[in-house]
């Protein structure tokens, strides 16, 4: 068996890839909504995503308002689609 992504077996980086790879880019606010995160803890995890080169964080204005926009990487749908191949492995699906 190969082993997990230790990026990926943490609850809200694995929160935010599973969100990520059914829409592709999402607001940092949308984000911190669905998983019932604080500001902080998310901008650090989303930050070691970033660091690994699973996901994009682009910050722009929209009208007067800053947006801070995630997106997924080809390297982020790779590496969550492998884990989640190699979790079905371990539980022997």
């Amino acid at each position: 068996m190969k082993p997990l992504d230790p990026l990926l077996t943490t609850p809200l980086r694995l929160g935010a890839m599973s969100l990520l790879i059914k829409l592709k880019s999402a607001s940092f606010v949308y984000l911190k909504e669905q998983l019932n995160a604080t500001q902080g803890n998310l901008s650090v995890q989303l930050n070691k995503l970033k660091d690994a080169d699973y996901i994009r964080i682009e910050k722009r204005f929209e009208g007067n308002y800053p947006l801070t926009e995630v997106k997924i990487t080809p390297t982020g749908v790779q590496a969550f689609e492998a884990h989640v191949h190699n979790l079905k492995d371990y539980l022997h699906l």
